[in-house]
């Protein structure tokens, strides 16, 4: 009873199930671990193997990601690695992994604006606006089931959303005409629509920011042109401010000629990028064999 209630009868677990599958396989183990010790049979075990197996699989479910603080951050994903003509409904092993390289370096991202780029889930970003205090955080995708999804994963993670319209300028008016003590701790967050392939010099000026991320987005060859050119766009509009736009982009690479193709096509428009070392610690379960690489992409002048 002791287990079950630690692990799929926890408030937790009730309140944000795992996927039907997960409970099945996990009850599964359990209850042959425990046969293992030769103890006495626990019911309640074999009742809740009973109700997962007459489940029906439903087409979202939830998963809890632990910080070391032992906070968890709960998103609703979807069961299937594609739905609905997308890939941004479940969370990919990039995003863990910048999650956790983020983690350990917080004074990269404190007090800066910072845009995401396919943003999926969200996960990267919801850790960023709770463990580096960031000043904004913009989330961005194009599918409109994945932004719906994100918003509810923000919101389920005790995060505020502003509008959608979101402005720099009436941002940096907001900011001093108020106390802002609170604010700096607690980032504006948005979450936009962001089409690569029709991005607007107007988009680019409204949505600038300090640092852009993004994370598992080098996926398929036609992507790759796209963008390269939104990345040119962002960080060459920005050449005159002070501090220029830098991008980290953290890629799990599937395909060595796709990724090869990106770095060719940012070389390609003068775009630098280099290799930075990721994080030294794994906070997340996710294949550690997969070969993950991080890189910081800046404008070379």
């Amino acid at each position: 009873a002791q287990s079950n209630k630690l692990t799929v009868l926890h408030p937790l677990c009730n309140k944000y199930p795992p996927s039907v599958k997960y409970r099945r396989l996990f009850l599964a183990e359990l209850i042959k671990k425990h046969e293992m010790t030769r103890t006495e049979p626990l019911d309640d075990l074999y009742d809740a193997l009973g109700e997962v197996l007459r489940s029906e699989e439903l087409e979202m479910c939830h998963k809890n990601y632990f910080l070391l603080s032992g906070e968890n951050i709960r998103l609703g994903e979807n069961v299937a690695i594609i739905s609905e003509g997308t890939t941004g409904l479940v969370t990919w092993e990039a995003a863990l992994f910048f999650a956790e390289w983020a983690m350990e370096n917080s004074e990269v991202f404190n007090c800066r604006s910072i845009l995401e780029l396919g943003s999926g889930t969200g996960l990267a970003g919801i850790i960023i606006c709770k463990t580096c205090a960031p000043k904004q955080y913009i989330f961005s995708d194009c599918h409109p089931s994945v932004l719906q999804q994100l918003r509810k994963n923000i919101l389920n993670n005790d995060l505020q959303l502003n509008s959608d319209t979101w402005n720099l300028k009436d941002r940096e008016t907001e900011l001093k005409n108020k106390n802002l003590s609170e604010e700096i701790q607690r980032p504006k967050i948005t979450v936009v629509g962001l089409e690569w392939s029709e991005v607007t010099q107007e988009q680019v000026a409204e949505l600038q920011s300090d640092i852009i991320i993004a994370t598992d987005v080098i996926y398929d060859p036609e992507v790759v042109l796209c963008l390269v050119s939104v990345l040119e766009k962002f960080l060459i509009s920005n050449e005159k401010k002070e501090r220029c736009s830098v991008v980290y982009l953290a890629s799990t690479i599937r395909n060595p000629e796709t990724y090869h193709r990106f770095k060719m096509e940012l070389d390609g428009v003068g775009i630098g990028h280099q290799v930075i070392t990721g994080p030294t610690s794994k906070v997340f379960p996710y294949n550690g064999s997969t070969k993950i690489e991080l890189l910081k992409i800046y404008h070379e002048t």
